[in-house]
C-alpha cells in the first residue's frame, strides 16, 4: 500500500466525505547514481549557504521567496498549512462534466481517494455510483503544492480517482505549429483510415505495450554485473531517406499490419470496415467542386 500523501475530505454540496489521497502510480524506472568515471565513487550533492559560506543540512533548509530587489521573504511550512483556502484540506467539487469536454493536455498524475473507515463508507460509495450512473467526471478545486488547483475526479473499477488539471493558460497555444496549407488526396486519406483499422485494439494489452527501455537496460546491468559481453543492439530497419509515394507506402503499411495481426492471431481485434461510400456531389455543390469531381486529382486542405 502506498504512503498517504495527506488526509482531508470530498465536499460537494452539503455532503464531505473524510478520505485519504494515495499515489495511483508507480514509477519503475532504473535509477542512476552520479559517480567518479576515474574511480567509480559516488558523487554527493551538497547544499551551500551562500551568506555564511559553509555547508547546511536538509534540516536546515526552508522556503523563501525572492523579491526583484534581491530580498527573500522566508515562508515557513506551518504557514503554508495554514493557507487562507477553504480548499487547504478539502477537495471541493464544483461542476459536473462529460469526460470527452476534458483535453486530455490538461490532465496531470493520478491519485486514488480512500475512504477514512466506516462512516466515509456511504457517502463515498454514492458518490462514486452517482458519476458512473450520471456518466460524467467531477471537477474539483483544492489546494496542492502551495497553490490552488483545479482537479479532475473519476470513477476507476470501484474507487474513485483524483487527476490534477493545468490552468488553461498552461496550456500553449498550438496556432504556429499548424503545417502549411497542400493539396489532399482523398485516396490517401482513406488508405490511412484503412491503416488506423488495421492497426486498432481494443486495450493497451499485448508485448507491443511493453517498456522496452527498461527490459533492455536491466540486461545491460546484469551482463555487466556477470562480466558477460553485452547484448548488441538489432539492426535498425532501414526506412527510406525520402517519401516518393504517400499512397504506396500507406497501402504497404496497411499490408503489413494485417499480416502481423494475422501471424499474433490477434483474432479479438476489431474488424475492419468497410470504406464508406462517397456520395455523389449535388448540381450546386459540383460546380464548386469541378477540379475534384472530374478527375480527383485532390482538394485544398481546410
Amino acid at each position: 500500500m502506498p504512503a498517504s500523501i495527506f488526509n482531508g475530505s470530498i465536499s460537494f454540496g452539503l455532503v464531505s466525505v473524510p478520505i485519504t489521497v494515495l499515489s495511483a502510480t508507480e514509477d519503475h524506472s532504473v535509477r542512476f547514481r552520479q559517480i567518479h568515471t576515474d574511480d567509480r565513487g559516488l558523487v554527493r550533492i551538497r547544499y551551500w549557504c551562500q551568506e555564511e559560506d559553509r555547508e547546511v543540512t536538509f534540516g536546515e533548509i526552508g522556503r523563501g521567496y525572492e523579491l526583484p530587489d534581491g530580498r527573500v521573504i522566508p515562508v515557513t511550512d506551518e504557514e503554508l498549512r495554514a493557507l487562507p483556502l477553504p480548499t487547504a484540506r478539502a477537495i471541493e467539487l464544483i461542476a459536473f462534466i462529460p469526460a470527452s469536454a476534458v483535453d486530455p493536455l490538461r490532465i496531470g498524475p493520478g491519485y486514488y481517494l480512500q475512504p477514512q473507515g466506516a462512516i466515509a463508507a456511504k457517502p463515498y460509495l454514492v458518490l462514486r455510483h452517482a458519476l458512473e450512473r450520471a456518466s460524467r467526471v467531477a471537477v474539483a478545486r483544492y489546494a496542492r503544492h502551495g497553490r490552488e488547483r483545479l482537479g479532475l475526479l473519476r470513477v476507476r473499477e470501484d474507487v474513485i480517482a483524483l487527476h490534477g488539471l493545468l490552468w488553461p493558460d498552461e496550456i500553449r497555444d498550438p496556432a504556429a505549429l499548424v503545417p502549411p496549407p497542400v493539396r489532399l488526396d482523398e485516396d490517401e486519406i482513406d488508405e490511412a483510415v484503412a491503416l488506423i483499422e488495421a492497426m486498432t485494439r481494443d486495450d493497451l494489452t499485448g508485448p507491443q505495450f511493453a517498456d522496452r527501455y527498461t527490459e533492455a537496460l536491466h540486461t545491460v546491468i546484469e551482463a555487466k554485473q556477470e562480466d558477460r559481453q553485452l547484448p548488441k543492439a538489432p539492426e535498425p530497419t532501414p526506412r527510406p531517406g525520402q517519401l516518393v509515394d504517400l499512397m504506396a507506402a500507406l497501402q504497404e503499411s496497411v499490408r503489413k499490419a494485417r499480416a502481423a495481426r494475422r501471424e499474433t492471431g490477434d483474432t479479438d481485434a476489431p474488424k475492419m470496415r468497410a470504406k464508406p461510400a462517397r456520395k455523389a456531389p449535388s448540381q450546386k455543390a459540383s460546380s464548386r467542386n469541378a477540379g475534384r469531381a472530374a478527375g480527383r486529382r485532390g482538394t485544398p486542405a481546410r
